[in-house]
């Protein structure tokens, strides 16, 4: 879906010819630069340059080049609705599944299932590198499970992640949570990518 590059042309057109920047900054929490027509927004806690000349969208760090140009798959599309069509509406702290949004059913299936068996493998026994990892895109630690992060992909829209360790019985395991207002800023696919690239980036 997100090879589509008739969806990207549509969200650069929409965001160029049909919105007005002050409204954009307003619902969004980013800012514009009016004279060389680009707004900044942070992404996991790194801003990020979304040029309106040039239909780019360039990171200022490496962590948000990386993201950038990595996982460009998920990230361009992301970026871009989120500017589209966000609200200025702040998180409500009441976390959901994402099984319980509408289209929920889109993040378990097939290829679009989350690799959160692998973020679990790889911090297995780990909790220190979770945390340090975490740290370089900015999160903030919870006090959910064994240990959690809390995650900006942008700045309305977090994304919790739960690392429960491996002991005697159980393997280890990774959940991933939504805010409720997610579904009012995003639809479910993009937030589907948001997701992904949350899990991508501790990976």
């Amino acid at each position: 879906m997100f090879k589509n590059t008739s969806g990207q042309e549509r969200a650069w057109e929409i965001l160029i010819n049909e919105l007005e920047p002050e409204a954009v900054c307003k619902n969004a929490d980013a800012t514009f630069n009016s004279s060389l027509k680009f707004y900044t927004l942070k992404l996991f806690g790194h801003e990020i340059y979304v040029s309106l000349k040039d239909k780019k969208i360039t990171g200022s760090s490496s962590e948000s080049e990386f993201i950038l140009n990595n996982l460009g798959y998920f990230s361009e599309l992301s970026i871009l609705w989120y500017l589209i069509s966000s609200k200025n509406i702040p998180p409500s702290e009441k976390l959901i599944n994402p099984s319980n949004i509408k289209g929920g059913e889109l993040f378990f299936r097939g290829s679009h299932v989350l690799p959160l068996d692998k973020l679990a493998q790889k911090y297995e026994n780990d909790i220190g590198g979770f945390f340090e990892r975490g740290k370089i895109f900015h999160s903030e630690k919870m006090d959910y499970g064994d240990a959690s992060i809390k995650l900006y992909p942008s700045p309305r829209v977090p994304v919790i992640i739960i690392l429960w360790q491996k002991d005697d019985e159980f393997p280890a395991r990774a959940d991933l949570l939504l805010d409720a207002t997610c579904e009012l800023h995003l639809p479910a696919d993009i937030i589907w990518a948001t997701a992904m690239i949350s899990v991508l980036i501790m990976i």
